[in-house]
């Protein structure tokens, strides 16, 4: 978009707009200060889409799904003090998930803040707070220094892996006038490295010398292969080698998730086996954390008897937790592409997976085992393995899943299967809840024409309920499904599993006179209650149909819930 005039004097609010918008962001989401008036007003004149919302860290929840399903960094804005505070504890979501969002906040008059002269209004130093949680953190004190400031924070959220930046300026400084006639205005292309490329060509060629040998190739991938838009060439490479292929937690949606050589998370005994198995192993785009069992043993093979190949755009991630015998600093898509094309030439496409008869078996085994927990019959309230089961069938495959919670997070992981990329969004590194409304507003804004669902515990949807308020607002009609047990599910899963008496259990009940669709309907969604398996299809029907945002409150049963599918596995998966 053309800036609305060609003037050389400018206020500051108005260049800080300018330099986002050369950056490539599109979306900006918060709450206004009146600071903010001389910066937000621009952001029509720049195509900047700004959304105000009911509290800070659900903004920058927001702003977090929209730069994961645009892939392009997004901005939350707070005002001083409190404002900026919320954020903060939104920022470190985005630190721990990898998401490149710029917070941005004013600061009271510099001549009462920096420093601080004791009892001055709102003064809080959040500069200093927020460089722990974020990847760069500065003050613009200079009108002359805005865009080179804003273009070392966004070099820094996009460069190596992503994450999030913080910048504060002080409320006089944004309706200033500046001569912008001398300032450094360019594009992101001539700001920061936009593409990586396919990194050295040795490399490349090692490697497909080592996968072409391969007896037992397996590949997997982590969000760094969502970030670089890899993932036809990774399923690509993984068909052509007759590879098993697995994704991390936040990767799910790489791989089509009925690809007969996917082997999935949740299944943890066979595709242990499978990495314990494999010869060469590739991974793409991942730090293998803790949910990945480290890249290590039992959940992997020893590094001392497979070779390991390791591509990542961020040099710090590479051989970080598994020792890597081949290293590779490129872009996901690139490498793989020159991968794929240096494998062709020296081997043909193979069509067995080595071992399948017996991963089929351990998988067959996985299968009945968590029959059991889908089959039981619920004594009051729906089986929340159904629950899922039903949802998922509701939504087209190309739908954008969004889960929060504990226990329902378990039920959602392992029975709700994810059939793109980009199709997933979860806290998997912070777990931190009330992110799923947000989320699914966000993923919702950004990808207008996919269906978006929610499927959350009660809990956690309690976080950000006022957030349905900005759902009607924005126009985003989300479904929401609340897995309603009255309690802390997870919690009460901690309790039995630890052998307390329910007599003595603190903090894990919630009232049961709380009716979720009852909330949303006084805020102008489609409301829904749920008792039975029978009326849930029939719900879930009316609520895609309603066209508005919608909340469809499931009674689960709490004891069934309580002993949730996969517990036990997610419990040992924090031993390894």
């Amino acid at each position: 978009m053309t800036p609305p005039s060609s003037a050389t004097t400018i206020t500051v609010g108005e260049l800080l707009m300018r330099c986002l918008q050369l950056e490539g962001i599109d979306f900006m989401c918060g709450i206004v200060d009146g600071a903010h008036i001389p910066f937000v007003v621009h952001a029509p004149d720049y195509g900047i889409s700004y959304l105000n919302t009911h509290h800070e860290e659900a903004a920058v929840h927001i702003a977090e799904a929209h730069t994961r399903i645009t892939h392009r960094p997004a901005v939350v804005i707070g005002n001083p003090g409190p404002g900026g505070a919320n954020l903060l504890a939104g920022l470190t979501s985005a630190h721990g998930e990898g998401h490149p969002v710029i917070g941005l906040t004013c600061t009271r008059r510099l001549a009462t803040t920096n420093p601080d002269r004791g009892g001055a209004w709102q003064a809080t130093d959040l500069v200093e707070m927020a460089r722990p949680i974020t990847k760069f953190a500065a003050l613009i004190t200079r009108a002359d220094r805005v865009a080179e400031i804003v273009r070392a924070a966004v070099r820094a959220a996009t460069s190596g892996r992503p994450g999030p930046v913080f910048l504060a300026i002080p409320d006089e400084l944004l309706g200033q006038p500046v001569d912008i006639s001398g300032i450094r205005l360019t594009p992101a292309a001539r700001n920061r490295v936009v593409h990586l490329g396919s990194g050295d060509p040795a490399a490349i060629a090692q490697a497909a010398e080592w996968l072409a040998a391969a007896q037992r190739p397996f590949l997997f991938a982590g969000k760094g292969v969502l970030w670089a838009e890899a993932a036809a060439e990774f399923v690509t490479l993984g068909d052509h080698l007759a590879a098993g292929m697995s994704t991390s937690l936040g990767a799910r949606g790489v791989v089509p998730e009925d690809h007969p050589h996917y082997f999935h998370l949740f299944d943890m005994q066979t595709t242990q086996v499978v990495r314990s198995d494999a010869d060469v192993v590739v991974v793409v785009g991942a730090r293998l954390g803790e949910y990945d069992g480290w890249g290590m043993p039992p959940a992997w093979g020893d590094p001392e008897q497979q070779r390991t190949i390791q591509i990542d755009v961020d040099p710090l991630s590479i051989g970080l937790n598994r020792p890597t015998d081949l290293a590779i600093v490129a872009d996901a898509r690139a490498a793989l592409t020159a991968l794929l094309d240096a494998v062709r030439a020296r081997s043909e496409a193979r069509t067995e997976l080595p071992g399948a008869e017996r991963y089929a078996e351990l998988h067959a085994a996985t299968v009945m085992n968590g029959a059991g927990y889908v089959l039981a019959e619920a004594t009051q309230g729906v089986n929340p393995g159904q629950m899922v089961m039903a949802v998922r069938e509701a939504f087209p495959r190309d739908a954008i899943t969004v889960v929060d919670g504990g226990n329902t997070t378990l039920w959602a992981v392992a029975l709700n299967p994810i059939f793109q990329p980009d199709s997933f969004l979860y806290s998997v590194k912070m777990g931190y809840l009330g992110t799923g409304l947000p989320f699914a507003i966000g993923a919702q804004l950004a990808a207008p024409e996919r269906p978006v669902y929610l499927i959350s515990g009660d809990g956690a949807f309690g976080f950000n309920v006022m957030e349905l308020e900005t759902a009607v607002r924005a126009g985003t009609p989300v479904v929401c499904i609340v897995a309603v047990d009255n309690g802390w599910g997870m919690e009460r899963s901690a309790h039995n599993f630890k052998g307390i008496s329910p007599d003595r259990r603190q903090g894990t009940e919630i009232s049961p006179a709380v009716r979720y669709d009852l909330i949303a309907a006084a805020m102008g969604c489609h409301g829904e209650h749920v008792a039975t398996m029978a009326e849930l299809r029939p719900a879930l029907d009316r609520s895609i149909a309603s066209g508005v945002p919608a909340v469809i409150h499931v009674e689960i049963d709490p004891q069934l819930n309580a002993n949730a599918i996969g517990y036990e596995q997610f419990q040992y998966s924090r031993t390894l």
